[in-house]
């Protein structure tokens, strides 16, 4: 049997081990930080990114909602948002969040020979919509149409491994500069299979459209909200800001009227689902024009 002075010691040398075991043990894993996402208007912003406010709705043509800033995360929205996608014609998907989130535009993926392209983005990438492009060919490139789409666009750049092209004119507000981002400038970006990003201006100064010549008769444009095309699609607003219903001067739909003169298209695809508009287009858009210079 153990005596009492055996049974102290061995005791004593038992608790003494215990702090070295602590030391020991594998520490927990630190958390990493997450990269906040606006709730107003979906953009990403990096790890460090400490303003109490988002730089893209801290500006007057979009806004910081009257009931304060919130954020959230991509991790938070995969919780409880999907995407939807939806075939508008045999070259063409819309991609949308459900239900809506921030601003609650769509992206489009282009499917064309030489490479696909996606139009604009949206803050949520799940693995339903990464296994659909894959299936289509992955993505050859990304184009952006203005700031407010910017979303989370270094993620789905890294996901397909390819360029975002982006008018320099825009460059102030990127607020992660990724490797894959590419600036360009000019009136007009050639890409492929007789499609190209042309600078309209307006809304941004780098705002830019999306033509591609073969998707119609006469051309399809992939207008973001460049133009914004009314709900009965019987009109076109060309703004500075859209919800601040902030007008352009004169003298700026005047230079717009005629940067558009030269460019053929028959058919329309805005931001929202319901800007389809497949006739007639170039004809609502001149009359709007007039509208607002009359």
């Amino acid at each position: 049997m153990m005596d009492r002075i055996t049974f102290l010691k061995n005791s004593a040398l038992a608790v003494a081990a215990v702090p070295l075991l602590s030391f020991m043990k594998k520490p927990d894993k630190i958390p990493t930080p997450m990269k906040k996402l606006c709730t107003a208007c979906g953009t990403q912003f990096p790890e460090d990114y400490n303003e109490k406010l988002c730089a893209i709705c801290n500006e007057e043509r979009q806004y910081i909602p009257v009931t304060g800033q919130t954020w959230t995360t991509h991790e938070q929205l995969l919780t409880n948002h999907t995407t939807q996608i939806v075939q508008l014609n045999e070259h063409l998907y819309e991609i949308v969040i459900t239900p809506r989130f921030a601003i609650g535009q769509r992206a489009f993926l282009v499917v064309s020979k030489n490479g696909n392209i996606l139009w604009d983005c949206i803050p949520l990438l799940d693995q339903h919509v990464i296994d659909f492009i894959n299936e289509k060919g992955g993505v050859q490139a990304i184009a952006i149409s203005h700031p407010h789409y910017y979303s989370n666009m270094n993620d789905w750049a890294e996901q397909f491994k390819c360029p975002i092209y982006i008018h320099k004119k825009d460059e102030l507000y990127i607020n992660e500069k990724g490797s894959r981002i590419k600036l360009w400038e000019g009136n007009e970006m050639p890409l492929w299979d007789d499609i190209k990003i042309v600078n309209i201006g307006g809304h941004f100064a780098g705002s830019s459209i999306l033509l591609h010549k073969n998707m119609s008769e006469k051309g399809t444009m992939l207008s973001g909200d460049t133009m914004y095309l009314s709900p009965n699609l019987k009109h076109f607003a060309i703004m500075y800001s859209y919800p601040n219903r902030m007008p352009l001067p004169i003298s700026e739909i005047k230079r717009i009227k005629k940067r558009l003169e030269d460019l053929e298209f028959d058919a329309v695809y805005g931001f929202y689902s319901y800007q389809n508009l497949t006739k007639n287009v170039k004809q609502i858009l001149n009359s709007s024009i007039e509208k607002y210079l009359s």
